[in-house]
């Protein structure tokens, strides 16, 4: 998260500061228009002497080093990134010692090399970079610089001395084609190279030698969101509070990853949904109310066709399925008595049972309406959906917020505890959840779709 910085301060001679590779791997938690840029990973000694890659304002990445005040080279992308449902592989790989100054650097995004740059102005031949040297260097900001990355990070690798492939530590996968995680890459790390957030939150070098990170600044958590199993959060892109009667209005405030919703909005309801679909399959997430709201706060799915519309104020539409405050469920236009009512603090489960065309909900635990997921196609205690179609998870609020867990592990920044701090996992085994999972319901995560 923004707040979170990281630093190691290298020591002794590098193996070959001409000749490295930065590999890691980011998910970015807001879309960069209109704020900071945000740092990824660099050495900063002060504004005239330093080295950083970069996620810019205007949605674009970059490059830049300075020495003594002056450009030693700069590269801005005309790409832009823009999806923060995903992670993104970074690869920088560079040998000054080539003599065609466009091949000194070679940066990949997801296993392709970027060619097309904004700004290009290339590094001088034999020129070494800064965060090889004996230098404090930064991971996610330098406390005071104001360009503090805002996301997760995952697999940090820095190999001194040797310029790598990006497939040493990706892959495109034969049957998707996507680029996908080598969890495991073999990799020669040098002098100073490096490995942390390979398997959680240690800062610990995992590599072969000891160059350990420090904390310097907020809180490193262990969340399942990971490059090899990416779970589904709220969509801050179409997830807004609607000016009377249209479909546009002021977005509400995404934290905590995308996962915590809130809007201080008292006039209009405030809407938020997924970035993951679905149209079969058993799936489980949770979520808690958090202060404030009236009896229109609801928690429930929406289908493709109405999860960019405007909804009234108890968020009536055809095809919406849910759970109010109150203790009511609406079936599109309809609502009808449910079950329980519930506060804040309360954590609703959400069973979707898309395959049988079901949904259940739960109160702290407890399934509603006498309802069992695990009933199939009978459909004890279920609110009956529509078949064949492609749902998100939505929610209402007004003048509150509500916190997700598609199975990460968290409410906002509190872990689970309950299970001994374990959780309970969904069917597809790497998920944690507050409550126990039904039988059979996967997280919404990539091995849950896949299962």
């Amino acid at each position: 998260m923004a707040s979170t910085r990281l630093t190691r301060t290298n020591s002794g001679s590098a193996t070959l500061v001409t000749k490295g590779t930065i590999s890691l791997w980011f998910k970015m938690t807001d879309t960069l228009t209109g704020g900071s840029d945000r740092w990824l990973i660099g050495q900063y000694t002060d504004s005239n002497a330093h080295f950083y890659i970069y996620l810019r304002n205007d949605q674009s990445i970059g490059f830049y080093q300075k020495e003594g005040g002056s450009t030693q080279f700069s590269y801005i992308s005309t790409k832009k990134f823009r999806d923060t449902s995903a992670w993104y592989h970074l690869v920088l790989a560079w040998d000054t010692s080539v003599s065609t100054a466009t091949d000194r650097t070679k940066i990949y995004i997801n296993g392709e090399r970027i060619t097309s740059w904004a700004t290009q102005t290339n590094i001088p031949q034999n020129y070494g970079l800064r965060i090889a040297d004996a230098r404090a260097q930064y991971i996610g900001g330098v406390s005071g610089y104001g360009t503090h990355f805002d996301g997760l990070m995952s697999h940090v690798y820095y190999a001194d001395g040797t310029q790598y492939e990006p497939t040493v530590f990706g892959s495109t996968d034969a049957t998707t084609g996507e680029w996908k995680i080598n969890t495991s890459p073999s990799f020669t790390p040098g002098n100073h190279g490096f490995t942390i957030l390979k398997d959680g939150n240690t800062i610990t070098d995992q590599s072969t030698n000891s160059n350990d990170w420090s904390l310097q600044s907020g809180t490193l958590t262990n969340t399942k969101d990971c490059p090899s199993n990416v779970f589904c959060t709220l969509n801050n892109l179409i997830s807004t509070v609607p000016t009377a009667g249209t479909n546009s209005g002021t977005t509400g405030t995404f934290t905590n990853g995308n996962l915590t919703w809130t809007s201080t909005n008292a006039v209009w309801n405030s809407r938020g949904s997924g970035n993951m679909f679905v149209d079969t399959g058993k799936f489980y997430w949770e979520t808690k109310m958090n202060t404030g709201g009236d009896f229109n706060a609801y928690i429930g799915i929406s289908p493709t066709t109405t999860v960019h519309e405007y909804f009234d104020g108890t968020m009536k539409k055809a095809g919406n399925f849910g759970y109010y405050k109150s203790g009511t469920k609406m079936i599109g236009t309809s609502a009808s008595s449910y079950g329980d009512a519930w506060v804040a603090g309360d954590i609703i489960g959400t069973a979707l049972d898309a395959t049988n065309s079901k949904l259940y909900f739960s109160k702290n635990g407890v399934w509603q309406n006498s309802g069992d997921p695990t009933s199939g196609s009978t459909g004890t205690g279920a609110i009956p959906i529509d078949a064949n179609t492609l749902y998100t998870p939505r929610c209402t609020i007004h003048n509150m917020g509500m916190s997700f867990n598609f199975g990460t592990g968290f409410f906002g920044t509190t872990a689970i505890t309950t299970n001994s701090n374990n959780g309970y996992a969904g069917a597809e085994g790497a998920s944690k959840f507050n409550y126990s999972v039904p039988t059979g319901y996967s997280a919404l995560n990539t091995k849950g779709l896949n299962q």
